[in-house]
């Protein structure tokens, strides 16, 4: 099948509203609509950084649309997710990438099916804690195998990028969910990601005012006070040369996108972004062979809302971020 693999294309105003079949068979020459729907349906196109199966799904302006060479890994299951701390009221899990938090409300109405094509972190947890708790106290020697009980779902107080791993908490009472969410709104918890970026980055704090359309259609910053502050503590943890930095980012605040959006208007977009890039003109290009943002949410603290505990809980990068900080250890050693 001929198709123009690893081509990136921008979704126009005038491209805005058309499906994403229709967009690609007007791009992707020699394809036919049979093929186009195969690439898509074989997960082969990426919708602004997220893998799209569904070839009628109208596109927005703005949005990205990246046709791969191979076909994106399968989504995660509930295997997939590492159940750090859980109990009566809150469970923590460590996130793999490539998983979305929450559902979006414009999928609510999505039929089941569906659905469960693509599933949500938030929906994964709960067969997740009852495989967690049948590992631990299940197995009972010398009696059959007892069946897992059914866990009530979870309820989200914050979210992570889709892209982004690492440790994301749910509640699992109402009370509990109100009292987490008034930590995370108040910004008491404490949130330590990690995070590839290009560049020689240095120490800084970053401030200023996020809004949801800087005026092409994506989040940034802008003069003034409108929108909401957004507050970014970075230090560096390791550089590569002058091409790339590996860096700590502690949020004070914890808007949509924050740390992606500050270090790419800062000139050192993190690795792999395909979104927040070209803010500036002196920003270095990304040859690190990232396959996804390079950001890892790696400690998460706040306050048990029952106990009144302080909680820490510290994640180790995962495999594809250790792969691509060793490579540029090899690359900068020579």
């Amino acid at each position: 099948m001929k198709r123009q693999a690893g081509d990136v294309h921008h979704v126009t105003a005038d491209d805005g509203g058309q499906t994403l079949s229709a967009f690609l068979r007007a791009r992707l020459a020699g394809l036919s609509w049979s093929q186009v729907q195969k690439l898509v349906r074989s997960r082969h196109v990426l919708v602004h950084g997220n893998v799209c199966t569904d070839a009628a799904r109208r596109l927005k302006e703005g949005e990205v649309v990246k046709v791969l060479e191979v076909a994106a890994a399968p989504l995660p299951r509930a295997d997939d997710v590492r159940v750090v701390h859980v109990d009566d009221e809150v469970v923590v899990v460590d996130k793999p990438t490539g998983l979305t938090s929450t559902r979006h409300h414009e999928e609510l109405s999505w039929p089941a099916r569906r659905r469960q094509a693509q599933p949500t972190l938030e929906e994964l947890v709960p067969d997740a804690i009852g495989r967690h708790l049948h590992r631990r106290f299940g197995r009972v020697a010398g009696r059959a195998e007892p069946k897992r009980r059914r866990v009530p779902p979870v309820r989200a107080v914050h979210r992570i990028d889709r892209e982004t791993s690492g440790l994301v908490v749910f509640a699992r009472t109402v009370p509990a969910s109100r009292i987490l969410a008034e930590q995370f709104r108040l910004h008491t918890t404490q949130r330590r990601y990690v995070a590839l970026v290009v560049g020689r980055a240095t120490a800084r704090t970053i401030r200023t005012h996020l809004v949801r359309d800087r005026g092409d259609g994506r989040r940034g910053s802008v003069d003034g006070d409108d929108g909401k502050e957004a507050i970014t503590h970075v230090a560096t943890l390791e550089h590569f040369g002058d091409d790339y930095t590996l860096v700590e980012c502690r949020l004070e605040t914890g808007r949509t996108h924050q740390i992606r959006i500050h270090m790419s208007e800062t000139g050192h977009p993190v690795c792999g972004e395909r979104v927040y890039v070209g803010g500036r003109r002196d920003s270095a290009p990304d040859e690190s062979g990232a396959a996804r943002v390079m950001l890892h949410a790696a400690d998460l603290g706040f306050v048990h809302p029952v106990t009144g505990a302080e909680l820490q809980f510290t994640s180790p990068l995962p495999a594809d971020m250790r792969k691509v900080i060793a490579d540029l250890r090899k690359r900068f050693a020579s």
